[in-house]
Protein backbone atom coordinates (compact mmCIF):
# COMPACT_ATOMS: atom_id res chain seq x y z
CA UNK A 1 0.00 0.00 0.00
CA UNK A 2 3.13 2.33 0.99
CA UNK A 3 5.02 1.20 -2.50
CA UNK A 4 1.41 2.36 -4.15
CA UNK A 5 0.98 5.81 -2.52
CA UNK A 6 4.90 6.34 -3.07
CA UNK A 7 4.21 5.84 -6.55
CA UNK A 8 0.87 7.62 -7.08
CA UNK A 9 2.51 10.70 -5.60
CA UNK A 10 5.67 10.44 -7.62
CA UNK A 11 3.20 10.16 -10.78
CA UNK A 12 1.26 13.45 -9.28
CA UNK A 13 4.66 15.60 -8.75
CA UNK A 14 6.14 14.32 -12.52
CA UNK A 15 2.77 15.55 -13.94
CA UNK A 16 2.68 18.58 -12.17
CA UNK A 17 6.09 19.66 -12.45
CA UNK A 18 5.96 19.04 -16.26
CA UNK A 19 2.59 21.42 -16.17
CA UNK A 20 4.83 24.00 -14.60
CA UNK A 21 7.42 23.66 -16.90
CA UNK A 22 4.96 23.96 -20.09
CA UNK A 23 3.64 26.82 -18.54
CA UNK A 24 6.50 28.59 -17.87
CA UNK A 25 7.36 27.63 -21.83
CA UNK A 26 4.37 29.14 -22.92
CA UNK A 27 5.15 32.28 -20.50
CA UNK A 28 8.62 32.77 -21.99
CA UNK A 29 7.29 32.74 -25.47
CA UNK A 30 5.22 35.25 -25.51
CA UNK A 31 7.49 37.07 -23.47
CA UNK A 32 10.54 36.97 -25.87
CA UNK A 33 7.79 38.16 -28.55
CA UNK A 34 7.04 40.92 -27.05
CA UNK A 35 10.29 42.08 -26.85
CA UNK A 36 11.30 41.43 -29.88
CA UNK A 37 8.42 43.45 -31.89
CA UNK A 38 9.15 46.73 -29.60
CA UNK A 39 12.38 47.32 -31.16
CA UNK A 40 10.85 47.28 -34.62
CA UNK A 41 8.23 49.88 -33.75
CA UNK A 42 10.40 52.34 -32.31
CA UNK A 43 12.68 52.91 -35.62
CA UNK A 44 9.43 54.02 -37.68
CA UNK A 45 8.52 57.16 -37.92
CA UNK A 46 4.93 58.55 -37.19
CA UNK A 47 2.97 61.69 -37.37
CA UNK A 48 1.52 62.85 -34.03
CA UNK A 49 -1.36 60.76 -34.04
CA UNK A 50 0.28 57.22 -34.89
CA UNK A 51 2.62 58.01 -32.22
CA UNK A 52 0.54 58.96 -29.52
CA UNK A 53 -1.54 55.39 -30.52
CA UNK A 54 1.87 53.83 -30.84
CA UNK A 55 3.37 55.04 -26.95
CA UNK A 56 -0.23 53.80 -26.43
CA UNK A 57 0.48 50.57 -27.57
CA UNK A 58 4.17 50.33 -26.14
CA UNK A 59 3.01 50.96 -22.84
CA UNK A 60 0.33 48.35 -22.52
CA UNK A 61 2.97 45.73 -24.17
CA UNK A 62 6.03 47.16 -21.35
CA UNK A 63 2.87 46.32 -18.87
CA UNK A 64 2.71 42.92 -20.36
CA UNK A 65 5.81 41.76 -20.46
CA UNK A 66 6.05 42.84 -16.66
CA UNK A 67 3.26 40.56 -15.88
CA UNK A 68 4.45 38.33 -18.27
CA UNK A 69 7.92 38.46 -15.86
CA UNK A 70 5.84 38.21 -12.70
CA UNK A 71 4.01 34.97 -13.52
CA UNK A 72 7.43 33.69 -14.46
CA UNK A 73 9.12 33.96 -10.90
CA UNK A 74 5.63 32.85 -9.57
CA UNK A 75 5.98 29.88 -11.63
CA UNK A 76 10.09 29.13 -10.67
CA UNK A 77 8.59 29.83 -6.42
CA UNK A 78 6.43 26.84 -7.18
CA UNK A 79 8.95 24.85 -8.96
CA UNK A 80 10.63 24.88 -5.44
CA UNK A 81 7.76 24.68 -3.53
CA UNK A 82 7.05 21.38 -5.51
CA UNK A 83 10.55 20.08 -5.09
CA UNK A 84 10.83 20.97 -1.24
CA UNK A 85 7.02 19.11 -0.58
CA UNK A 86 5.39 22.31 -0.10
CA UNK A 87 3.41 22.21 -2.95
CA UNK A 88 -0.13 22.57 -2.65
CA UNK A 89 -0.37 24.28 1.00
CA UNK A 90 -1.17 27.48 1.34
CA UNK A 91 1.95 29.37 2.36
CA UNK A 92 -0.55 31.59 4.66
CA UNK A 93 -2.20 29.34 6.93
CA UNK A 94 -0.87 25.46 5.89
CA UNK A 95 -4.01 24.49 4.54
CA UNK A 96 -4.35 22.33 1.24
CA UNK A 97 -4.84 24.47 -1.83
CA UNK A 98 -7.74 23.22 -3.04
CA UNK A 99 -7.15 21.40 -6.51
CA UNK A 100 -9.43 23.11 -8.92
CA UNK A 101 -7.45 26.34 -7.68
CA UNK A 102 -4.28 24.72 -8.26
CA UNK A 103 -5.64 23.76 -12.06
CA UNK A 104 -6.83 26.97 -12.60
CA UNK A 105 -3.30 28.59 -11.42
CA UNK A 106 -0.98 26.23 -10.90
CA UNK A 107 1.42 28.45 -8.83
CA UNK A 108 -0.83 29.69 -6.19
CA UNK A 109 0.85 30.27 -3.27
CA UNK A 110 -2.28 30.74 -1.37
CA UNK A 111 -5.56 28.93 -0.43
CA UNK A 112 -8.63 31.27 -1.80
CA UNK A 113 -9.65 32.33 1.75
CA UNK A 114 -6.12 33.48 2.65
CA UNK A 115 -5.97 35.12 -0.94
CA UNK A 116 -9.22 37.02 -0.36
CA UNK A 117 -8.05 38.29 2.94
CA UNK A 118 -4.69 39.53 1.43
CA UNK A 119 -6.95 41.61 -1.51
CA UNK A 120 -8.79 43.12 1.33
CA UNK A 121 -5.88 44.45 3.30
CA UNK A 122 -4.18 45.34 -0.04
CA UNK A 123 -7.66 47.25 -1.35
CA UNK A 124 -7.97 48.93 2.18
CA UNK A 125 -4.61 50.53 2.38
CA UNK A 126 -4.97 51.54 -1.33
CA UNK A 127 -8.17 52.94 -0.31
CA UNK A 128 -6.62 54.39 2.80
CA UNK A 129 -4.15 56.34 0.87
CA UNK A 130 -6.25 57.83 -1.91
CA UNK A 131 -7.95 58.95 1.07
CA UNK A 132 -5.36 60.44 2.64
CA UNK A 133 -4.20 62.50 -0.19
CA UNK A 134 -7.74 63.32 -0.66
CA UNK A 135 -7.67 64.81 2.38
CA UNK A 136 -4.10 66.59 2.39
CA UNK A 137 -5.35 68.65 -1.23
CA UNK A 138 -8.59 69.45 0.36
CA UNK A 139 -7.06 70.82 3.31
CA UNK A 140 -5.86 74.22 1.30
CA UNK A 141 -9.26 74.74 -0.34
CA UNK A 142 -11.26 77.17 1.63
CA UNK A 143 -15.17 77.41 0.66
CA UNK A 144 -16.41 80.74 0.80
CA UNK A 145 -19.95 81.51 0.96
CA UNK A 146 -21.09 84.48 -1.91
CA UNK A 147 -21.02 87.62 -0.14
CA UNK A 148 -24.26 89.56 1.06
CA UNK A 149 -25.84 85.63 1.35
CA UNK A 150 -27.15 83.98 4.77
CA UNK A 151 -27.82 80.78 5.29
CA UNK A 152 -31.59 81.23 5.75
CA UNK A 153 -34.71 81.24 3.17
Amino acid sequence: MARKRRSTNRERYQVLKEMLRERRHEVQVKLRSLRETLPIKAGMVRDAEEQSVDDFVTEVDMALMQMKSETLAKIDQAIVRLDDGTYGLCQECDGEILAARLTTLPFAPLCRECQEETETTVRAAREARSFARLQKELAHVTLRLPTGRVGRR
